[in-house]
């Protein structure tokens, strides 16, 4: 019998795929416990729709980082901190800071974790990566000055 799994079946699969089951399983396990339903019109119809909504929702989310890599590539951010005699700085430009700026200057909210860069500890320019989607970055330049 095939049925549409409502939740994750252990050793039958995910929630929302399409398995087949034997009749007894089905009636005697998945649909009293609400698991799974019978794998009629309705229900494929749902799970496709389902299915073709979430590969919406990414194809415009990898447009959406496209789009942001478009507007970031090749600009410089400036930071400017405080450093020694020496021009070694107190403490250290990080991700998070990098992070902070892009969204002030651009409007993208990026995470820490997705900017590619040791933490900066002396003045000067640095290339930097962001990584906004998989396969997608943008090369910025952050300039660190007095």
């Amino acid at each position: 019998m095939k049925v549409v799994l409502k939740q994750d079946v252990k050793g039958q699969g995910k929630k929302g795929e399409l398995v087949n089951v034997s009749d007894g399983y089905a009636r005697n396990f998945l649909f009293p416990r609400d698991l799974a339903s019978p794998a009629d019109a309705k229900a494929l119809n749902e799970m496709k729709n389902r299915e073709s909504s979430i590969q919406y929702h990414k194809e415009m989310e990898l447009k959406a980082a496209q789009d942001a890599a478009k507007v970031l590539e090749g600009k410089t951010i400036t930071i400017s901190a405080k450093a020694g005699q020496n021009g070694k700085l107190f403490g250290a430009v990080t991700s998070k800071k990098v992070s902070e700026d892009i969204k002030e200057l651009f409007g993208f909210d990026i995470e820490k974790k997705n900017i590619l860069m040791d933490d900066i500890k002396a003045y000067g320019s640095y290339p930097i990566d962001i990584k906004l989607h998989t396969g997608v970055l943008a090369k910025v330049t952050v300039v660190v000055s007095e």
